[in-house]
Parts: C-alpha cells; structure tokens; sequence
C-alpha cells in the first residue's frame, strides 16, 4: 500500500474516532514510548535544565501543521534556531491529518510536534498518541487550555473573520447576513478536516440562533450559498490570495490580518478588509502536541516552552494570534491588532461536549446537506 493511499485511510479512521490536572512542572506524567524500539520518557520528570541539554543533543525538531505564515510560526522557529541551536523542517497538513500521522509512522516515526485545533487536543489524548509535558508556565494556563500532564495546550486562539478582497468586492459585508445577500464567491476551506472551516461553520450557526448542539443554521447558511452558485471549493491559501483568485473568504483573524498585510506589502496595489463578523463569530483555539513516537521529543518539548514563554507569546501576537498567557504586548505589536469593538459578539466555545459530537457528524453533514446543493 502506498503511504498517500495508507494515511489517508488513517485521516479517514481518525475522523470517525473523533468524539467526545494540575500540579507542578516537574511533577511525573508516567512513562510513554516514542517509538516500538525507543526506550521510555518521561518529559515532566527533567528539571528545564535538563530538558534545554537533551533538547540541544537531539539537534532538531521537525512539526506539522506550523508552517512559517501561520500565527508566525517562521519567527518563532529562527528563534529556536538561534537560542538553542535546533534545526527544523515543517510538512503543513490539517489537525485530522496530523495525528494520522503520528498513528501511521509510529513504527517509523519522522515528525515531533504538531498544532491542532482545540477540538483534537483530546482526540488525541483518547488515541493515546502524545507525550505529556507541561512547561514552567503551567500555573498560568487556564484550566480549559490543558489537558491532564500537559497532553496538550493551547498557546494562542483566534476569532473567526472575512478577509474580503476589495478589488472585487465593492459592497464589504461586515456580517453573516450580509454575506449571504452578496453577489461574490465565498470561500470557507476543507470542513471535512480543517479546525478552522468547522468553525466558521460553527460562526454561521451562531449568527443565525444555532449553538454548538446545533449547526443546522449554519448548514443552512451554506447550503443556501451553495445553491446561489456562490460557494467556493477552493483552499483557503496565501497563493490562492496572492493571485487574486479569492473574493470573501472565511479565516481565523490573525490569518486574515497575516496574509493581507503580507500581499499588500509585495503588491501595494492590492487592498484587503478584515472584518469580524458582527452578527456572531466564534474564538478558539490551537494546541501544541508533542508525538508520543517523537524521534526528538526533548526538543519538542522545548519548542514548547519557548513557545510559552514571554517571548514566544509576544511573536505569536505578532503574527495576529492572541496569547493564552495574560503578557504585556509592545505598542507596536498591539497597533496591528483589530480594534476591541468589533468582538462584541464574538465569544468562546462555551459547550465543549456538544461541540465536541457536533464536530464528530459535521462531515458527513457537510457532504449531504451543502454540497449536494451544488449543481
């Protein structure tokens, strides 16, 4: 069997299987193995100092899902590079694709540390696919950002937004309402594997009375878009953007702001709005997972920690993203951001349980009920 043919049937298992502590830093997490030959390790057993030493051995950590343009991920990896002397290679794949991964190489593995949508932290935790470390800044996670020994973290979260190409589109919806009386092509990304499409789906139904328990507006909302002829299937990619081939398309905030101002600057004839939608938008968010079968899970856990860190918060808020740490940002970094006022109702995932089996059935309901609608 070829390996694209082998992980795309794990993404598929994956997909199906997806349903619904505190202590100290140096607290004990149980031994895990990184691999069918690799002898037992357990991360939250090393003082920093320790971890810092066997991280720098290694040499390198290679992720998944943390490509250099999203939240600024190519920021924080030259960091590492510089402070720690670890070298880094990175595949982009969606958080489904992502503990695929770590589920088909486990007896070969390649790849250390992902980022994963809130939603597959504990997915991931239930396919006992991830090691446990928490970082020195555990105290400071809240509770609904972690999971038990540090199985996965979120670092940074992000509210659903338009990034509305201006040469194209010359009446800027500033809601849900007023995309779906538009006359332009809205693009929402992969709901079958990607975090950030199922939320903008999420975002719909809350725009129009749904909730985490129930998506049926939002199906809705896109199913009606879909028989407009105004539903596009495209990838929701910086090259797609670049190219102009994008009109309204559904993003995170902090990749929305990104990629906007990144073609802007190479094309200042250009222009893009971004606009938080003002009849519902949802915020969540991503989390560090550091492979069970890691090859350098010292140096994964390492990127962890810097990720954590003052330093490593204040870069992801550079790349747009909002820190889950409460630190101080710079006025130059806090000047990018949206204004506060556009947040008002935008809001958190508040039922994860529901989210959670709704998530589960989304695909399917994607396929039958919006893209049937596409003649």
């Amino acid at each position: 069997m070829n390996a694209k043919l082998f992980l795309s049937m794990a993404v598929v298992s994956l997909l199906a299987a997806c349903s619904g502590g505190d202590g100290s830093a140096n607290s004990s997490a149980g031994s895990q193995n990184t691999g069918s030959s690799k002898a037992a390790v357990d991360l939250n057993a090393l003082t920093l100092a320790e971890l810092t030493a066997k991280a720098q051995a290694e040499g390198e950590v290679q992720s998944v899902g943390m490509p250099d343009t999203w939240a600024n991920w190519g920021e924080t990896w030259q960091a590492l590079t510089g402070k720690y002397g670890l070298k880094h290679g990175d595949t982009d794949m969606s958080s489904a694709e992502e503990l695929a991964l770590f589920e088909a190489e486990k007896d070969a593995p390649t790849k250390d540390i992902g980022d994963v949508g809130q939603s597959f932290g504990p997915v991931a935790v239930q396919k006992d696919l991830v090691l446990g470390y928490k970082t020195s800044y555990w105290d400071e996670i809240p509770a609904w950002a972690k999971g038990e020994d540090g199985k996965w973290i979120i670092a940074y979260y992000g509210t659903m937004s338009f990034l509305i190409n201006d040469k194209k589109v010359s009446n800027p919806p500033k809601s849900f309402a007023d995309l779906l009386n538009g006359t332009y092509k809205v693009t929402v990304g992969d709901v079958n594997a990607a975090t950030q499409a199922q939320n903008a789906v999420l975002s719909a139904a809350l725009a129009n009375g749904g909730s985490e328990a129930n998506l049926a507006p939002g199906l809705q909302f896109f199913a009606q878009l879909a028989k407009q002829g105004r539903l596009d299937l495209g990838d929701t990619t910086l090259a797609r953007i670049e190219k102009g081939e994008t009109e309204v398309i559904l993003l995170w905030d902090f990749n929305a702001l990104n990629y906007s101002e990144t073609v802007q600057k190479a094309n200042p004839n250009t222009r893009f709005t971004v606009v938080i939608p003002s009849d519902g938008a949802i915020q969540s968010g991503y989390a560090t997972v550091i492979n069970k079968y890691a090859p350098h899970p010292h140096a994964a856990a390492l990127t962890r920690e810097f990720i954590l860190s003052d330093e490593g918060q204040i870069n992801l808020a550079k790349g747009f993203a909002k820190p889950i740490r409460k630190v101080t940002l710079p006025e130059e970094v806090k000047s990018r951001l949206l204004p506060d006022e556009q947040y008002v109702n935008a809001r958190p995932i508040q039922d994860f349980a529901a989210w959670e089996s709704s998530a589960k059935k989304l695909g399917a309901q994607w396929q039958e009920e919006v893209l049937s609608e596409i003649k």
